[in-house]
């Protein structure tokens, strides 16, 4: 997949492909030839379905707790219609462009599979906002992950029928003036069409995928942030020894011993002090790296290995099988897996703050890495790093709150009929306020360790260290007396969040992906 345009094959999705989508706000998406043929297929099917007049959920019946109120056929049209304006009751503030744009293309992948009866005009169009940038406002707030993302999913529908809003090249259009700017006009939706578009879990998988790109970048920066501070402290590596980890076994801590080894592999900083080092273990915020970062890793594939099958499932209700002309009720909506995953990549990423911070602690404390007090020359008159590391503590702490399982919280809706439901929505938005609050505490822990390094100096730390090292010293100097710190942290963060500091790394060090494995 070029950063520029593929071809979406249906239900084909891979992990590299939509975290490059994800990651490109250009990117161009064509549907493979074949989809247009199934969804042709299945049009028919509905309307043989629909000619027979038997009552199928959604299609000619009203929804939810509704489900035995028959429509005449003269208004099933309008009752798809009044479906998305309806449920297009979402509040709060719009999602990324960058999310939107994944909803649209996971809706476009679960439609063009051809299990929803949508005819190829919705998903072409999908496809075309996407292209041309139409992006729908979609409300953060308002889903509670069962029957699928319903509000948000009913904003963006709102667009595809000339209703509601979008930005159009950074400015805020109805959605009918949205699309006639991209030269693109709204459809009419058909029979089962606007519940197709509305049933699903896109919105909650696109803000999980979101949290789980964003957490692995959070990850590589974690795991360059420890190995500075290991070597600023005059760490060992000794625990890193492959044999120890190979007797657990645990795949993720085996990977990441690796990576400690090799990020500190030729320092001089550790070979200074291999002889006469009167201390026998580190803490274990050095020392017990590989078993939290391990763990952390093995969590987040998980994560990845369920998100990505349900980026490409068929997620509505009912379920169409074009091959019998049947339309079968069932709860493909029902977000949990989507929640469970979600819940697990926010403590995994809380984790990798949790562990950070406390690095970050210890290179404050001289007694512990025999730096001075606060990582700055006269502390007393200079507080050094002292409230830096009051923030991330703050932001550790907050993360302890966030990272309560959403999962295993239901209240009923719709009159009971929809009475256990996922919150994968939520699940999955919180994860970019703990990943913020993470690039902020490893950011910090950046700061200080190389600092600390600095204070080493002459000696030297290793080549993939130091490539790190002068990366933050282009854009951040040394704290040689007390400054404004939060430009700083600012700076640090979006070298954390832009990548920058880490693809220099990865020249020098593989670092393990969080994709499916």
């Amino acid at each position: 997949m070029s950063a520029e345009s593929f071809v979406l094959y249906p239900g084909k999705l891979t992990y590299t492909e939509i975290r490059s989508f994800f990651f490109s706000s250009s990117a161009q998406v064509e549907l493979a030839p074949e989809a247009e043929e199934v969804l042709r297929i299945a049009a028919l099917s509905v309307e043989r379905i629909v000619a027979r007049g038997e009552p199928v959920y959604g299609v000619n019946t009203g929804f939810g707790k509704l489900a035995k109120t028959r429509i005449p056929d003269d208004k099933l049209k309008d009752l798809q219609r009044n479906l998305v304006l309806s449920h297009a009751a979402g509040i709060g503030a719009p999602m990324s462009e960058a999310v939107v744009r994944l909803i649209l293309l996971l809706k476009a992948n679960g439609l063009a599979r051809g299990f929803s009866g949508v005819r190829k005009e919705v998903v072409t169009l999908l496809l075309a906002m996407l292209n041309r940038g139409v992006v729908p406002v979609i409300p953060e707030k308002g889903s509670v992950g069962a029957s699928g993302d319903l509000a948000p999913l009913a904003h963006m529908s709102a667009v595809v029928i000339g209703e509601g809003h979008a930005f159009y090249k950074e400015e805020k259009l109805t959605g009918a003036e949205a699309l006639r700017a991209a030269g693109l006009a709204p459809i009419e939706l058909g029979p089962k069409e606007g519940l197709a578009l509305l049933n699903g879990t896109q919105a909650s998988t696109a803000l999980a995928l979101s949290g789980l790109f964003q957490a692995e970048r959070v990850f590589h920066a974690a795991l360059v942030a420890g190995g500075l501070t290991l070597d600023a402290a005059r760490g060992t590596d000794a625990p890193f020894d492959p044999r120890l980890h190979a007797l657990r076994g645990q795949k993720g801590q085996i990977e990441t011993a690796a990576v400690y080894r090799s990020l500190l592999a030729e320092s001089s900083i550790r070979d200074s002090h291999r002889e006469g080092d009167e201390r026998v273990q580190d803490p274990y915020c050095l020392r017990c790296q590989p078993q939290v970062m391990g763990a952390c890793l093995d969590t987040l594939r998980n994560a990845a290995g369920t998100l990505i099958t349900e980026a490409n499932a068929v997620s509505d209700n009912p379920i169409h099988f074009a091959d019998t002309d049947e339309m079968i009720s069932g709860g493909n909506f029902h977000a949990e897996p989507v929640a469970i995953a979600a819940d697990t990549i926010a403590i995994a990423v809380s984790e990798i703050g949790a562990i950070s911070e406390r690095r970050l602690a210890m290179l404050m404390d001289a007694q512990m890495s025999g730096l001075p007090p606060f990582l700055v020359k006269d502390s007393g008159l200079n507080s050094g790093f002292m409230i830096a590391q009051v923030t991330a503590a703050a932001l550790a702490s907050e993360n302890k709150t966030l990272a309560h399982p959403a999962s295993v919280d239901s209240l009923p809706t719709s009159a009971n009929q929809e009475d256990h439901v996922s919150m994968a929505t939520f699940a999955a938005r919180r994860l970019g306020d703990i990943v913020d609050n993470v690039c902020t505490i490893i950011a910090i822990e950046c700061l200080a360790a190389v600092q600390g390094l600095d204070f080493l100096a002459p000696l030297l730390t290793s080549a993939p260290l130091v490539v790190a090292k002068d990366t933050v010293r282009e854009h951040i100097s040394f704290f040689a007396q007390d400054r404004l710190f939060t430009p700083d942290i600012e700076a640090m963060r979006a070298l954390i969040a832009q990548n920058t500091m880490v693809a220099r790394v990865k020249e020098l060090v593989p670092l393990p992906e969080c994709s499916v494995v």
